[in-house]
């Protein structure tokens, strides 16, 4: 694919602006991209996050087709003209200033395993299912659910630091700890606060726990540490929670890696960071992409 350079200013921040220069693939357009150099070779020494072909400052809504809790049933995400953008590809990860958009799959307080249909095009949001039939958790959820635009968890690479597990090939789950609850498809800005690892049947799968920005308590956390103060045992029921829900269909509980302990934020924007990066070398089909949809 041609490579193309475009120079756009764009808003680096309420109150200053900035040149971005793109040099990534623009397979196609959805008005300038936030990207940095998607191409790995002009990577600066400091680790970047790209955000190649993403919508800037994206002006969506959602669309539903078919009706909740049937197999057929979807939640778009659609720009003004009706056009459908896929909220894993499409939605810009990075905000700046530490802030990152999150889309809601399922909402809190509900039980139907909601997810973005990573497989099919424009990957909506549907009902996971289970031969033929619809999945729901065995109680509901208690926080935001959803995942970070523009990550992925990489299946063919081991994590040294979590005994050696690979990615779970999907994109990277955020957990929503605000009083609000979100709705199927909705954008939320959020600030991560840790992370967990959890590990599923050998599979890595990183949970990033964050709040809204619009959440009145977002001032007062911003690590690890705040959280226990501010939500005192909410990293504890999370990963309990997550710990145990399979245990009902006879399935074994989860593990945890790194010491079956929260990590800082600092680790949780490393996360981030790392699954980007493998994001970008699946759209520009580095890594062999399988089944999974990349428009």
């Amino acid at each position: 694919m041609a490579a193309a350079k475009v120079m756009a200013t764009v808003a680096a921040s309420n109150t200053a602006t900035a040149a971005l220069l793109f040099r990534g693939p623009l397979r196609r357009s959805h008005g300038f991209s936030l990207g940095l150099n998607c191409n790995s070779n002009g990577l600066a020494p400091k680790r970047r996050l790209f955000t190649c072909r993403a919508l800037y400052k994206p002006e969506v809504q959602i669309k539903e087709e078919g009706q909740p809790e049937t197999l057929d049933y979807r939640v778009f995400l659609v720009e003004n003209s009706g056009k459908k953008v896929s909220p894993w590809h499409d939605i810009p990860l990075h905000l700046g200033d530490g802030v990152f958009n999150c889309i809601v799959e399922i909402p809190k307080e509900t039980s139907a395993k909601m997810e973005v249909a990573t497989d099919e095009a424009h990957t909506p949001i549907k009902q996971d299912t289970k031969k033929g039939k619809l999945r729901y958790y065995p109680y509901n959820i208690n926080w935001n659910y959803g995942l970070l635009p523009q990550t992925w968890e990489d299946p063919s690479f081991a994590n040294p630091e979590v005994e050696g597990a690979s990615g779970d090939n999907d994109p990277v789950d955020v957990v929503e700890i605000g009083e609000t609850r979100g709705k199927i498809g909705q954008i939320m800005k959020v600030k991560p606060l840790a992370a967990l690892a959890m590990i599923d049947e050998g599979e890595l799968d990183w949970k990033i726990v964050a709040i809204s920005l619009d959440d009145p308590r977002a001032s007062l956390v911003n690590d690890v540490d705040d959280v226990e103060k501010h939500f005192p045992g909410t990293l504890t029921a999370i990963r309990e929670w997550f710990r145990n829900y399979k245990i009902p269909d006879g399935k074994p509980a989860n593990k945890f890696g790194l010491g079956n302990k929260p990590a800082s934020k600092d680790f949780a924007l490393k996360v981030i960071t790392e699954t980007n990066e493998s994001w970008a070398k699946l759209v520009k089909r580095s890594i062999p992409s399988g089944e999974l949809s990349l428009c």
